[in-house]
């Protein structure tokens, strides 16, 4: 396994892994997310490669705003993070979080937090066994005007 910043040959990869968490985007419209988080010093893909391969991606940034359960800023966020079905059970989040976690450290951030759907279980689960602690649960509404 190798863990890398994300380049211009993996974003084609990359973006079909986030299309399969973040299915409400085209894959691309993600191609072109990715292409500008690459030019943008406060955000970062690292990605997991296994025999020249993209198997898995996380995506991390700086958040100047409160973060539910810090006191500090900027705190390092995780957006999102994916490993291809096969590939799990590897280490390979546990690798691509620490890569996150030392970034975020690098860039002045003494604290990480995350987010996950209240029904992803599977994510719940990873965030708890990675060291994070729950700090809040919310449901969100919106209304027409």
């Amino acid at each position: 396994m190798i863990i890398s910043k994300i380049t211009s040959k993996d974003i084609q990869s990359v973006a079909q892994l986030a299309n399969i968490m973040w299915s409400n985007s085209t894959i691309e419209e993600l191609e072109s997310d990715f292409k500008e988080i690459m030019k943008d010093k406060n955000v970062v893909v690292f990605v997991a490669t296994e025999k020249e391969e993209v198997v898995g991606f996380a995506q991390c940034q700086l958040r100047y705003d409160y973060v539910e359960g810090t006191n500090s800023s900027p705190v390092g966020y995780l957006e999102g993070i994916f490993i291809r079905q096969e590939c799990r059970h590897k280490g390979y989040a546990k690798e691509l979080l620490k890569y996150c976690e030392k970034w975020s450290v690098e860039k002045g951030c003494k604290e990480f937090a995350s987010d996950c759907e209240l029904t992803n279980e599977t994510s719940f689960k990873f965030h708890l066994s990675m060291g994070f602690s729950e700090a809040n649960r919310i449901i969100c509404f919106t209304k027409q005007l």
